[in-house]
């Protein structure tokens, strides 16, 4: 199951409280005082994991505690610090402060750490407290206490190409063509209800990620068939790929309500590298008819994605687009 938001809750771990103590031993009868401090709570840190593709895990485990430092004891022990809470997530996972909707952190490369709840400071013990007139001092700090807050994560896929067009326009047909990827396909609309992720090896030195969007419809940017669910997901693509089908009634009109949607959701999308692809042409056995290509504005390719035709040249135009 693909889950690509979630609301957590997280606590840092409180400090140790330092501690009141003096030195006892035979023969040394004011031997002064000798209490550690306490040990720094534990912190809450979010990790980058390549491996995961959802946010499915937090679904049942929601709240993470991180453990409190220990106290300071006697002889001048300081308290141990208490273990941080790791929390695995999806590379493309922003973090947000649910009560304020602030921004806390974008997690968008391997490896990458974020500390989002620091641990308290662990108090200090009576031997820190003594002084050339004091020398026998009785104070010592408890420890402080850790932050708590209630997160939101939302998973926005991570891809080079992102693939755009109506339900039933055959993205996940292609997706399955040219990638490992397999992707459910069928023969009616929003087969496809959650991104899908390939890999295409290109030309045996490099390869490039595409991203199979769900369908999307007229009235996606405000919400409409999970319009809003689906186009933040190509946020952060590098390049658009529009997918159309050949037998639509008029498929000039179809980008245009495309385009529509995307700039009225985020204008900035309009401004990323895209490609105009018209699929489905071994449904024509007399080729595409040229006056259908001819009322877009911008150059059009023509594939098949069950013959292969257009394929090649199709990737090849998309490395082009990637690599400028």
């Amino acid at each position: 199951m693909f889950i690509d938001r979630a609301k957590i809750f997280v606590e840092s771990g409180r400090g140790g409280s330092g501690c009141v103590s003096f030195r006892r031993e035979k023969f040394v009868p004011k031997g002064g005082p000798d209490g550690g401090d306490g040990g720094k709570g534990g912190s809450i840190i979010i990790s980058a994991d390549s491996s995961l593709r959802s946010l499915l895990d937090f679904q049942h485990k929601k709240h993470f505690r991180a453990k409190r430092g220990e106290h300071g004891r006697g002889s001048n022990c300081h308290g141990k610090k208490g273990a941080d809470i790791k929390i695995r997530v999806p590379v493309g996972t922003m973090v947000f402060d649910a009560d304020t909707d602030e921004l806390i952190a974008d997690i968008i490369e391997e490896k990458q750490k974020v500390e989002i709840a620091k641990g308290g400071r662990g108090g200090k013990g009576n031997a820190r407290y003594k002084t050339s007139t004091k020398q026998a001092p009785r104070n010592w700090q408890v420890g402080e206490l850790g932050e708590s807050y209630n997160i939101r994560l939302e998973l926005k896929v991570i891809a080079d190409v992102g693939l755009v067009g109506f339900p039933n326009a055959g993205k996940s047909t292609f997706l399955s063509k040219v990638s490992a990827a397999r992707p459910k396909i069928a023969d009616y609309p929003f087969t496809t209800l959650q991104p899908n992720l390939g890999v295409i090896n290109y030309r045996d030195f490099a390869s490039f990620a595409i991203a199979d969007i769900p369908g999307l419809i007229e009235g996606a940017h405000t919400g409409k068939g999970l319009g809003h669910e689906f186009l933040r997901h190509i946020e952060r693509t590098r390049v658009l790929m529009f997918l159309i089908d050949a037998n639509s009634e008029d498929p000039h009109d179809d980008f245009k309500i495309l385009l529509n949607e995307l700039g009225s959701f985020e204008e900035k999308l309009l401004e990323k590298s895209r490609i105009i692809v018209i699929s489905k042409i071994d449904t024509f056995s007399e080729g595409i008819p040229p006056e259908l290509l001819k009322k877009f504005e911008e150059p059009v390719l023509t594939i098949s994605s069950i013959t292969g035709d257009g394929l090649t040249n199709l990737i090849d135009k998309l490395w082009q687009h990637i690599s400028e």
